[in-house]
């Protein structure tokens, strides 16, 4: 039953995670038929949008281990105040991030894509960025959506409402930035919208699930504050693991457009497969804090376990996958000859890593699910600065472009792999109770 449970809820969790990686892939292949210094601007754009919203993942992940223990307990109302208290933080702290980047986007974006080839890709990315930044509250607050429904094992309903938000982007974005139809040609500021639109309308339909479950919607400083104490690890991690791929995107704009731009492509790609897996993850996060929220260590055990194993696996069949269509799957984003020539080694260090990924990913979930963020701070901040940050910037000073810049991201993924590896055995993460 619960390899069936973990399947019921990987799937669908499976498409929300796929959808924003799906349709960014779908974006760059828009994006990048306009040319090399478009798709590098779309890459700039991306990261800083990336960036500034991902900081806030303890919306998600953190709402869903803290929900998951009220819904194991047997406390349902509980649960969804959980995302109610996670909405009104992303509605906050998404207006304060929209003000700020508004206000630093020249030296932002300027900073990023560097002297070489730098003045083109900054005037291509700051549109995008300028627009595709209203949309960072609609992001937390599915963000925050998605975490309370995880919690109460319901990865349907957010599926649907991720779906339609894309159906939407999707439509729009070449209507927009090709003109089509009789609509203005806005190349990549056309990109930018048709974000926010998708973005703002599964925004919506997440605020309406709220409304339906006719919990109290005021504010509860005591939930927002455990909240915030168990957001600040994650925060931390996320800063870590930000660091480093905002670092690598410099180092690679330094390198001309064709360099950051293949970067860019095969990282999309690193992203969405590191999603795909991430399902697994889910499953465990919303199980393990159910199990242990209702006391039962030995399942959330048995959960542990049975999430790796399947991870994987599934590891191993993306990467035969991808190394199979190497010679023919980095034309379906580009046709750009300098981007094509470039793209090699950062897709054969991609496939190499999966394997280890598919491991990393679901101790990851069973961690984070187990509420644990204090050690997965710790764990990616050592990882982060022992392995990643070294690599990436010699690979500036000595000229490895980017075969030095994905080593140092196979190097970052092997020392997590022996961090949450050892504290999956150590059994320190099972602490039952809500609290």
């Amino acid at each position: 039953m619960t390899g069936r449970r973990i399947a019921a809820l990987a799937f669908p969790a499976l498409g929300v995670l796929a959808a924003e990686p799906i349709y960014l892939l779908f974006d760059i292949a828009v994006v990048g038929r306009l040319g090399a210094l478009s798709l590098a601007g779309l890459a700039i754009g991306g990261l800083i949008l990336s960036v500034v919203s991902s900081q806030l993942t303890f919306l998600s992940y953190g709402t869903t281990a803290r929900s998951a223990r009220f819904y194991g307990a047997g406390d349902r109302g509980s649960a969804v105040g959980e995302g109610v208290q996670a909405t009104w933080l992303a509605v906050g702290m998404g207006a304060v991030i929209v003000a700020g980047v508004q206000l630093a986007a020249v030296p932002m974006v300027s900073a990023i894509a560097g002297s070489k080839s730098g003045d083109g890709i900054a005037a291509a990315a700051m549109p995008w960025v300028r627009i595709a930044i209203l949309g960072v509250p609609a992001i937390l607050i599915s963000a925050a959506g998605n975490g309370w429904m995880r919690g109460v094992q319901d990865t349907v309903r957010p599926l649907r409402y991720v779906l339609v938000g894309f159906g939407v982007s999707a439509v729009l974005c070449p209507l927009l930035v090709y003109g089509w139809l009789g609509l203005p040609r806005l190349e990549l500021a056309g990109s930018a919208i048709a974000n926010l639109v998708g973005q703002w309308l599964a925004a919506v339909l997440f605020c309406r699930a709220l409304l339906v479950e006719r919990v109290p919607l005021r504010l509860n400083t005591a939930v927002l504050r455990a909240q915030v104490v168990m957001g600040r690890d994650l925060v931390l991690r996320t800063l870590a693991f930000q660091a480093c791929f905002v670092s690598a995107a410099a180092v690679a704009a330094r390198f001309g457009a064709a360099a950051v731009a293949a970067h860019q492509v095969v990282l999309q790609l690193w992203n969405f497969l590191a999603l795909v897996l991430d399902s697994l993850a889910i499953a465990a996060q919303s199980l393990v804090g159910a199990a242990l929220g209702a006391g039962q260590v030995s399942h959330a055990k048995s959960v542990a376990w049975r999430v790796t194993v399947f991870s994987t696996i599934a590891s191993a069949v993306l990467a035969f996958a991808f190394a199979v269509g190497a010679s023919v799957l980095p034309s379906l984003f580009t046709d750009d000859r300098s981007v094509l020539d470039a793209i090699g080694v950062p897709w054969w260090f991609m496939v190499a890593q999966l394997p280890i990924a598919g491991i990393v990913f679901a101790l990851d979930g069973v961690l984070l699910g187990a509420g644990d963020a204090a050690f997965m701070r710790t764990a990616t901040l050592v990882s982060a600065l022992v392995g990643f940050l070294p690599l990436i910037w010699l690979s500036l000073v000595l000229g490895w472009g980017l075969l030095g810049i994905w080593s140092g991201l196979t190097t970052f993924m092997v020392l997590r792999l022996v961090f949450v590896g050892w504290r999956a055995f150590s059994g320190r993460w099972l602490v039952a109770g809500t609290a």
